[in-house]
């Protein structure tokens, strides 16, 4: 036991240690990873014998739930609206072509029955979200919005279509899935079962971190933990999907107003980098170099067939309706990433003991390590070829965060300054920001810079804001003009200062209106009557609570009370625009 608990934790170092050695090469994490194990396995450096298939797939299957936990943590429910639909039919149809094309092409190659063919299809026809997750968030660039979204939900929701093909190719071989009626309840059980435990836990994994009470704030994290286990093996039990489970339940707690957000988030960031060390050390130990040479002809034309027909093909078909790009479309075929799903899946005919599983194994293996080094280690350049990508905002060399063990209606926010925002080059004093946000702390460079009216937002800036939750998604908008599609809550109310001008609130809102306009807001309304109203593009101005305050209501279709805009001042440009 000792000499296991050593050499785990030499493995877990040179795991670590290779992340470093990653961002310099250019190479995918998950290769080194794959690289540390191979060389510690029995045909490498360390000579570790490990042949325990069924082992490897608890691991794995365990390892990733917490990846996938973690990607739905961070996944927000703009994303998903984005990207939902194109990610559903990548996650179905995208795979299945995938999988019918890649097997015709293996039964050709291998020269094996058809079912033989299918099943290897079916086993690397979904992308990995291990792979996908930590390319993208490690790559140094950030992709648009919904293109990356797409890549993320549909790497994290692909898994349970492959599962079934794979468990009914396996059934239909061995002769324990022969009727179309099992095979569908299969399919239905796999995605309706694992939707439904997963949406459902993540509100009971909400509700409870909210209302247990813990007395000890670092029990908060592992509450989440144990939920995020629990999806996954209860879904399993019930015969649905414990990948798909895991991923919805992370994003229904992820976008659930839940206490110790931030160290809940980090905790299972870091659990997420475990599960991937371990995952992919495992893999690699599991693995023979000797073997993998015997299968490189084969195993290489299947990996082309897969990533220069088998995916575009599948993709343009897919997603084309969806209003993509040309380019757009060419970046989602290339970022097919084969990773841990696959390998886990072809241990499951090994354990099912259908002959020649072993050659399939060792196929799926070369196949995902072409995909890992080709497609992971030019992600980024393909990018910037296809002009898809910008550099990724640096992370902020402080952080602040608000740590609390009851739900607060509030939050300190970082943003980075994009050069093209609404605020960059701004004085503070010039911006209106509503009563309910404070630019709390600016950081530039290494510099701290305790906010002034002085203050000039430069891009590149971190800025720190303490905020109402309810505004944050106005404040995305305002530091960062690629943070979504902009809407205003039917319900919404802001205070400002009645001294703001009209170019400030415009510029705060977006509206299309003079920025050069020095009118102050408050002039809009009339002097007699505190019951009169004007309008400013979808808002109307209501008096405020104060005498030096004014209350902006969101009412786009709402007529003014009374004679307001009579003897307001006349503006120039067009602020009676409204948005939709």
């Amino acid at each position: 036991m000792n000499a296991m608990m050593l050499l785990a934790g030499i493995l877990l170092l040179l795991g670590i240690a290779s992340s470093k050695f990653s961002a310099r090469l250019g190479m995918p994490m998950l290769v080194l990873f794959l690289a540390v194990g191979m060389l510690a396995g029995s045909e490498g450096l360390g000579g570790i014998p490990f042949e325990d298939y069924s082992l490897a797939n608890s691991v794995g299957s365990v390892a990733l739930a917490l990846i996938l936990f973690d990607g739905g943590l961070r996944t927000s429910l703009a994303s998903l609206r984005l990207a939902w639909r194109p990610a559903l039919s990548l996650a179905t149809v995208g795979v299945l072509l995938t999988s019918v094309l890649t097997g015709l092409a293996a039964m050709w190659i291998l020269d094996v029955p058809l079912l033989y063919g299918m099943l290897l299809g079916g086993i690397i026809s979904s992308t990995d979200a291990a792979a996908v997750f930590s390319i993208l968030r490690t790559s140094g660039v950030k992709l648009p919005e919904r293109l990356a979204a797409t890549l993320e939900v549909e790497s994290g929701s692909n898994d349970p279509m492959a599962i079934f093909l794979t468990l009914g190719l396996v059934g239909i071989i061995t002769g324990t899935a022969s009727s179309a009626a099992a095979l569908f309840l299969l399919f239905l059980l796999q995605f309706g079962v694992g939707a439904a435990v997963g949406i459902g836990m993540g509100r009971v994994a909400a509700w409870a971190i909210n209302y247990m009470n813990l007395d000890y704030p670092g029990l908060y994290p592992l509450l989440a933990l144990a939920f995020s286990l629990l999806v996954f093996g209860l879904a399993a039990v019930l015969g649905g999907s414990g990948f798909l489970a895991v991923y919805l339940a992370g994003i229904v707690l992820g976008n659930s107003p839940i206490v110790f957000r931030r160290g809940i988030r980090f905790f299972h960031d870091a659990a997420a980098w475990l599960g991937q060390i371990v995952l992919f050390v495992m893999l690699g130990l599991l693995s023979f170099p000797s073997r993998l040479l015997a299968v490189a002809g084969s195993g290489l034309l299947i990996a082309l067939v897969l990533i220069l027909v088998a995916r575009p093909l599948a993709v343009t078909i897919s997603v084309f309706p969806f209003g993509f790009r040309l380019r757009e479309l060419a970046f989602i075929s290339w970022v097919g990433l084969k990773g841990a799903v696959p390998i886990t899946l072809a241990t499951f005919p090994l354990m099912a003991g259908i002959p020649g599983s072993e050659a399939l194994f060792n196929v799926v293996f070369f196949v995902v390590l072409v995909s890992a080094i080709t497609q992971g280690w030019s992600l980024t350049l393909v990018a910037r070829w296809l002009k898809l990508a910008r550099p990724a905002d640096p992370a902020p060399p402080v952080s602040v965060e608000i740590n609390a063990l009851r739900h607060v209606d509030g939050e300190i926010v970082e943003y980075t300054v994009a050069p093209t925002a609404r605020v960059a080059g701004q004085l503070l004093r010039n911006l209106a920001l509503p009563d309910e946000v404070v630019v709390t702390l600016i950081v530039r460079g290494e510099k701290v810079i305790i906010p002034r009216g002085a203050t000039v937002l430069q891009p590149g800036d971190h800025v720190f804001v303490a905020m109402r939750t309810r505004i944050k998604p106005l404040m995305d908008q305002l530091f960062d003009p690629e943070a979504g599609a902009l809407s205003f809550a039917p319900d919404l109310q802001l205070s400002f200062h009645a001294e703001s001008t009209v170019g400030q609130i415009c510029r705060f809102f977006g509206l299309p209106c003079p920025m050069e306009s020095t009118v102050p807001v408050g002039s809009l309304l009339p002097p007699d009557g505190t019951g009169r109203r004007a309008r400013l593009g979808p808002f109307l101005i209501a008096p405020g609570d104060e005498p030096d305050r004014v209350t902006l209501i969101y009412a786009p279709d709402a007529e003014t009370v009374g004679a307001g805009n009579s003897h307001s001042p006349a503006l120039p440009g067009d602020i009676g625009a409204t948005l939709r």
